[in-house]
């Protein structure tokens, strides 16, 4: 069995910079800003370093009130 392998902050870095590349290239699969803009947050969140990856800890992340448009 592989031991398990931590993330670094050299990881997380450069997956963020990845994420810009990333949502400029399905940019268009959006119709409009504020969808394309949610699930840049989403993604956004299952990359940072919070310990827990759930619809209110995601939210939290993104500086939203509740858990519901992370759960859509």
């Amino acid at each position: 069995m592989a031991a398990a392998q931590s993330v670094s902050e050299v990881d997380v870095a450069m997956w963020e910079a990845g994420l810009e590349e990333l949502f400029g290239r399905v940019e268009g699969c959006f119709r409009s800003d504020q969808p394309r803009a949610q699930a840049r947050a989403y993604v956004a969140g299952l990359l940072s370093r919070t310990e827990r990856k759930n619809g209110w800890t995601l939210a939290e992340f993104s500086r939203e009130s509740g858990p519901q448009k992370m759960q859509r």
